[in-house]
């Protein structure tokens, strides 16, 4: 038997690209909650329809904690796009799945719906576009990113799954691809200023970098305050 065909033909792909993925991404919270039962099962089904690369899924397979372990699959799926997305939910709706996971009934009514633009999409799953405005005008620039980076310490990890909202996989990446632990930090900060796009000025970054519990000093952030 061939594989299975999904329903990609163009008009199809022009007007679910987006939402799809924007889908996928506003129930991530309760697939993780229900997918943690048997994380392992989820990510075999996973990497035996193509969704995910052999090195994500050499990442991701080696993690211990099963929310952790969705997680990561699930925004691995996400960063690789409309078809990865789709194809995950196709998965979820399969007899098979919702035998071992009862909980994925809701995933059988699950519509997308707003159309966008491919290139939309990647920004719409952060922030929503053109409706957040924050004071400070224009994005935060490298100068001020490195400069965030070197008061950055050892949690910056922490700082990026929580704060940012950056996958395990992409943080990994880091540090694998830097030595210098500014650079690591850097090319994260730069990462999420690319994907947040016109809304990754310097107060939004402040405020995220504020949150209490990720201990960042005050200091070492304030100044993003003083740009314009």
């Amino acid at each position: 038997m061939s594989r299975t065909a999904y329903p990609l033909d163009r008009s199809d792909m022009a007007e679910d690209a987006a939402d799809v993925v924007q889908l996928l991404k506003r129930q991530k919270a309760k697939l993780i909650n229900i997918l943690s039962a048997d994380a392992d099962c989820i990510l075999q089904a996973a990497h035996s329809r193509d969704l995910l690369s052999d090195r994500g899924y050499e990442r991701i397979k080696c993690c211990r904690v099963p929310s952790e372990k969705v997680r990561d699959l699930l925004d691995h799926v996400i960063e690789r796009g409309p078809r990865s997305a789709r194809g995950m939910l196709d998965l979820l709706k399969e007899n098979e799945m919702q035998e071992t996971f009862p909980k994925l009934a809701f995933v059988k009514d699950l519509h997308a719906k707003t159309p966008l633009s491919v290139e939309e999409s990647e920004t719409q799953d952060q922030i929503p576009a053109k409706k957040l405005r924050h004071n400070s005008s224009g994005r935060v620039t490298e100068k001020q990113l490195m400069i965030v980076a070197r008061g950055l310490g050892s949690s910056w990890r922490e700082i990026g799954r929580v704060a940012l909202d950056i996958p395990s996989v992409r943080l990994e990446q880091f540090e694998e691809e830097n030595k210098i632990h500014a650079e690591r930090v850097f090319a994260m900060l730069r990462y999420w200023r690319n994907r947040t796009r016109e809304e990754a000025t310097a107060a939004c970054l402040h405020s995220l970098l504020s949150q209490t519990d990720l201990g960042v000093p005050p200091e070492s952030i304030d100044f993003l305050l003083e740009t314009d």
